[in-house]
């Protein structure tokens, strides 16, 4: 039995800039603009009074990793659903596994982005 090929994204993943992430974002997952905004306004803010590109690289790169998420229904499916199961998990193996297939799902979207990632999850 064959299985069918993964679906690719109709959304390309953009490049690292602030307005390039906005517009996918607007595309994938349009709910999270005014998170966006609020969070490029702070990181602006922050940027300003640090006098420091820091706060917005930061900025950029995490919601690139959003966006990267976003691109895959399925991906960020998962990622909510097991968001849902830590925040109810009564015991620490059980929230290891599900943190461990969280900041899998995030590295995976970091590379997808074309961040640099200190290599392969270790679990």
């Amino acid at each position: 039995m064959s299985h069918p090929a993964p679906k690719t994204p109709d959304t390309p993943q953009p490049p690292v800039q602030a307005e390039a992430i906005r517009a996918a974002l607007a595309q994938v997952a349009p709910h999270l603009l005014p998170d966006f905004d609020r969070d490029r306004a702070a990181s602006t803010e922050r940027a300003r009074t640090e006098v420091s590109a820091v706060p917005m690289r930061a900025f950029a790169e995490a919601w690139a990793i959003e966006v990267a998420i976003a691109r895959h229904p399925e991906r960020a499916g998962r990622l909510h659903a097991l968001e849902t199961r830590a925040s109810l998990a009564t015991n620490l193996e059980e929230a290891r596994r599900i943190t461990a297939e969280i900041a899998r799902i995030r590295h995976d979207a970091a590379a997808e982005a074309g961040l640099r990632t200190a290599g392969p999850v270790p679990w």
